[in-house]
């Protein structure tokens, strides 16, 4: 493995001229759960037999927040619901299409949206909807 020479200059260490890579979402056509990293630091794993349907919209929220995420998305499992707020859902809408979707978590929030990296989640959370769970 090459070193890099040390930084004998007043400027900061740069790891990279490029952007941080958004890591919101994985695709994995051999999967057969959707791990959720939700923002109260609870992972779940839920499986796609108990899929139920997706919905992708405005937020609403927009009208009284004008900083808000400008999408929505809301997973239906049969135990849970997961709202994904951010922008650029639909390459993991497309992803969810076809049972694909491996993983969804937010992205860091010093992190701004580029359409060339694809999808930015905002906040993410989960919503357990049987009692028994």
């Amino acid at each position: 493995m090459k070193s890099s020479p040390p930084n004998n200059s007043d400027q900061p260490a740069t790891i990279s001229e490029s952007r941080p890579r958004l890591d919101c979402y994985s695709s994995d056509s051999d999967t057969s759960v959707l791990e959720v990293f939700a923002d109260n630091g609870i992972s779940y794993l839920l499986p796609y037999a108990q899929f139920l349907r997706a919905e992708r919209s405005a937020n609403p929220a927009l009208d009284q927040e004008p900083d808000a995420p400008p999408e929505k998305m809301l997973l239906h499992f049969v135990q849970a619901d997961v709202l994904i707020l951010g922008c650029g859902l639909k390459p993991v809408a497309g992803s969810i299409k076809k049972y694909a979707l491996s993983y969804v978590k937010s992205a860091d929030r010093l992190l701004t949206f580029d359409p060339a990296q694809g999808a930015h989640i905002a906040a993410i959370t989960v919503t357990l909807t049987k009692e028994n769970v």
